[in-house]
C-alpha cells in the first residue's frame, strides 16, 4: 500500500511499508554505513549521500524517492543505499533519531524527517546564540535540548517512540562518532563534497545533485 503525505502543497509518496509479496522496497538491512533497501543480488547499487539539514536532498525525497521505489527497487532491479552525510551537529541529531530503533523503521522515520523538514529547519535558523550555544557542544544533552526545541520528540512519537528510547538513542555517542567517521570515508573513498550526491555501482556521479539528472542517467542503465 502507498501512504501519501501532503507537504508544502506537493503530494509526495513516501516509503512503500506494507510488505506485498515482491516488493523489495520492505527489504531493509543495516550496512557498515547506512542502510541498505532493495534485493541484495540487484546488478545497480546506488547509493544517497543525505544530510537532513539540506533542502536540496528533501526536494530528493519529494521528486525521486517514490519514482525510484516503484520503477526500480521494488521490482528487484536497484539495491539503494542511504548513508548520511554529517555537515553540522543539527544534522547529527537528526540522524541519529532517524537510525533509532528496528531496521524497518528507518524508511518511515527518514520520510517524515525529510518532508518536515522545512518547518523544523525554520525553527532552528531562529535559535539564539545561547541555545546554539547549549546545542551544539557535542554533548547528549546538547541534542537531546535541540530534539526537544526543534520538536523532533514530536515528530518521532508519531511513529511509536516514548521519550526514553529516543534519550537513549541520542546519548549512544559511539554511535555519533562512527556516524561522524563515516562522512569522512566516503569523502575519502568517494570524494562527496556535497550533497545529495550519488553513487552508482562505486562511481561517483559527477554534478548530479538531483532526481531528474539522476533519472536521466538511470535511463541509460536499463
Amino acid at each position: 500500500m502507498k501512504q501519501i503525505v501532503r507537504a508544502a502543497g506537493l503530494v509526495v509518496a513516501a516509503f512503500l511499508s506494507v510488505g506485498a509479496n515482491g516488493n523489495w522496497n520492505t527489504n531493509v538491512v543495516e550496512t557498515d554505513r547506512g542502510y541498505e533497501i532493495g534485493n541484495p543480488d540487484a546488478d545497480v547499487h546506488l547509493i544517497e549521500f543525505v544530510s537532513y539539514t539540506c533542502p536540496h536532498c528533501a526536494d530528493f525525497t519529494i521528486q525521486g524517492e517514490a519514482p525510484l521505489q516503484l520503477a526500480y527497487i521494488g521490482p528487484g532491479k536497484m539495491k539503494f543505499e542511504v548513508r548520511s552525510f554529517i555537515r553540522n551537529d543539527v544534522d547529527l541529531a537528526a540522524t541519529m533519531l532517524v537510525q533509532c530503533g528496528d531496521n524497518s523503521k528507518f524508511l518511515q522515520n527518514h520520510t517524515m524527517f525529510m518532508t518536515k523538514q522545512s518547518a523544523w529547519l525554520g525553527e532552528a535558523r531562529k535559535a539564539s546564540d545561547a541555545q546554539l550555544a547549549q546545542w551544539l557542544n557535542g554533548s547528549a544533552s546538547g541534542r537531546q535540548s535541540m530534539a526537544s526545541a526543534l520538536g523532533f520528540y514530536k515528530m518521532m512519537e508519531t511513529r511509536g517512540y516514548g521519550r526514553p528510547e529516543l534519550d537513549k538513542c541520542l546519548s549512544d555517542q559511539a554511535l555519533a562518532d562512527r556516524l561522524s567517521s563515516n562522512t569522512q570515508k566516503d569523502m575519502t573513498d568517494f570524494g562527496v563534497r556535497g550533497t545529495p550526491s550519488f553513487v552508482v555501482n562505486g562511481a561517483l556521479l559527477e554534478n548530479v545533485h538531483g532526481w531528474q539528472p539522476l533519472e536521466q542517467h538511470l535511463n541509460t542503465l536499463y
